[in-house]
């Protein structure tokens, strides 16, 4: 079955969940396995725009689909603004879960750029993280939104 993943075709089995895909097949592992069961959120990637747990996400549901992983999320050298600023606020600490948590961040952020303090909280509250990280990955969306901003602003000025 082909895919479209990270704006590239790539072919795969077509057989189960889009987190083995990703990371038996095409050897993609920056998407994490945590529960398996689509609760943790360490393995959530984009689907069309949209924060999707791979693990639950069966590969045959995926045909024409824009797949987008952690690995695809950089545009070239330039880091994403999230990225970025979970670097900046030295976010991890295991990192297993940080992937998803970037990933879910940017897809929330892509598609509401003028979310709220308590609309990011709610849209990564379903994201856990074992090292309890919570109050740097909220000062991380925060800081990333605003780079985003100016980056809208600055392309319109």
């Amino acid at each position: 079955m082909d895919l479209k993943i990270n704006g590239q075709k790539k072919t795969v089995s077509g057989e189960g969940a889009l987190v083995w895909a990703l990371r038996d097949e095409l050897g993609l592992t920056g998407t994490k396995i945590g529960c398996a069961v689509g609760i943790c959120g360490a393995c959530t990637v984009m689907v069309d725009g949209v924060a999707t747990r791979a693990c639950v996400t069966p590969v045959s549901t995926l045909a024409g689909k824009q797949i987008r992983t952690i690995e695809g999320l950089a545009e070239g050298d330039a880091l994403h603004p999230v990225q970025q600023a979970f670097i900046d606020q030295q976010v991890p600490q295991c990192g297993w879960c940080m992937s998803g948590q970037i990933m879910t961040a940017a897809a929330f952020l892509e598609n509401n750029p003028a979310a709220n303090e308590a609309q990011v909280v709610d849209a990564m509250n379903r994201n856990y993280c074992r090292c309890g990280c919570y109050a740097r990955i909220k000062t991380a969306v925060l800081d990333a939104q605003k780079q985003m901003a100016a980056a809208r602003e600055e392309v319109l000025a």
